[in-house]
């Protein structure tokens, strides 16, 4: 019987090669809607999926031949795992592919905030030569604090060893990580030591709103915010507050609470004062879920999932 894939997103060519090479049918079919994708899935035995739609209970019960689904990135939220374990269809996803533009991001984004790039940047366009209103601060010296030490937080540890920071890192579910150039630490200290604290937490129910106004509230001075994560893991509201209240001296922010299901864009008419805050603070700087959304990630994103799906399938 002919092993069959349906590739629901766009990722790059080399994962429909690689599996093509060990002997699947490999079907591009990225220009369906959801409801078209139902109509065929039972053909199916593996799925390649970025963030077009949630794959949840309704169209896991519809794949009835589906024994995998590949996701094209670290988040897993779009896909009902739950539901997935107890129809024995296995879910790769592939974080190690883009955790080195994820935490070369990380660090682009804090050095341009410390150093007014942004601003900077505008102001010599405009014919604007200030230079006292643009010093910066060093990273060196700093105290930068992990909370998640999976493949993103150990890939920013990495960079930051050399610009003569103190690293610690708080994980909730992961112990005996600690080195000599990472501090195993638990949330209350890591709140009380950190300059700089980065995310790097899947979202789930219990990382929803992580960083919020309490979270805020018992850290014990003033700190970075870096968000490379999910929007949804930090109350934006919260911290506006937070920066208003120079709690928060600044935040790097790549995702946004209201961002669509696919990442492709903001839904424009739930952008609340909260957000339009944050578009006019020169404390903050944002881009467009673009962390791991390199040249290099987009291949390498793709080769992880061909190494995974050619040796557990």
């Amino acid at each position: 019987m002919t092993r069959k894939v349906i590739f629901i997103d766009s990722v790059h060519p080399i994962l429909k090669e690689r599996l093509e090479e060990v002997g699947f049918q490999c079907d591009w079919k990225v220009d369906l809607n959801r409801q078209e994708i139902e109509q065929i899935i039972d053909q199916y035995e593996g799925a390649v999926i970025r963030s077009k739609f949630k794959f949840d209970t309704a169209m896991l019960h519809k794949s009835s031949r589906l024994k995998w689904i590949a996701r094209s990135g670290a988040g897993m939220e779009n896909i009902d795992l739950e539901t997935a374990k107890t129809l024995n269809i296995q879910c790769f996803n592939s974080p190690e592919g883009n955790r080195d533009a994820v935490a070369e991001h990380c660090i682009g984004m804090l050095l341009s905030l410390f150093n007014h790039l942004s601003r900077g940047d505008q102001e010599v366009r405009k014919g604007l030569w200030l230079r006292e209103k643009n010093r910066g601060i060093e990273l060196k010296g700093k105290t930068v604090g992990l909370i998640g030490f999976g493949f993103m937080g150990q890939a920013l540890a990495q960079r930051l060893q050399g610009f003569g920071v103190t690293i610690l890192a708080h994980d909730k579910y992961k112990t005996g990580f600690g080195s000599d150039s990472v501090k195993e630490v638990t949330l209350a200290e890591l709140q009380e030591k950190s300059d700089v604290i980065s995310i790097h937490l899947p979202y789930t129910e219990e990382t929803h709103y992580y960083i919020d106004e309490q979270f805020i509230a018992n850290c014990k001075k003033p700190f970075y915010l870096i968000n490379t994560a999910r929007g949804k893991c930090l109350d934006t509201s919260a911290l506006v507050k937070g920066i208003n209240a120079q709690k928060v001296l600044g935040a790097c922010l790549d995702v946004s609470e209201f961002e669509s299901l696919s990442f492709e864009n903001l839904n424009k008419e739930e952008l609340p004062q909260a957000f339009q805050d944050l578009i006019a603070s020169e404390k903050v700087i944002l881009s467009p879920h673009v962390a791991g959304w390199t040249v290099e990630s987009y291949e390498k994103l793709s080769s992880f999932l061909a190494e995974k799906i050619s040796f557990n399938c």
